[in-house]
């Protein structure tokens, strides 16, 4: 995952309404869910959801599928594991350094 791919996950999950939806769809697992039931499980209007929605597919958190009259949106579980394993992937690597500077410092 590149710098910027990782800005954008994360700017997309950037506000609590978008971590809320973003959650709420993560708990529906692999089918979805529709707008009507998003709206439902997170109480936010539907004007502002789809403002909500877009910002999370611009980061490719969220996918959305076309199903006749309805739009399925989908937690796209890759992108999220990337992200975190993005962040995580220097976890404590200067551990050892900022024990030493502490300790030096002292």
């Amino acid at each position: 995952m590149t710098p910027a791919l990782a800005a954008a996950g994360f700017a997309a999950i950037g506000s609590e309404h978008r971590l809320d939806v973003l959650k709420t769809l993560v708990r529906a697992g692999e089918d979805g869910l529709n707008i009507a039931a998003i709206q439902e499980r997170t109480g936010i209007a539907q004007s502002t959801l789809a403002h909500h929605l877009k910002s999370l597919v611009g980061g490719g958190l969220v996918s959305q599928e076309k199903r006749g009259r309805e739009t399925i949106n989908r937690a796209e579980y890759e992108q999220l594991r990337l992200l975190a394993a993005y962040i995580l992937e220097a976890c404590c690597a200067d551990a050892p350094l900022a024990t030493r500077n502490a300790e030096d410092a002292a």
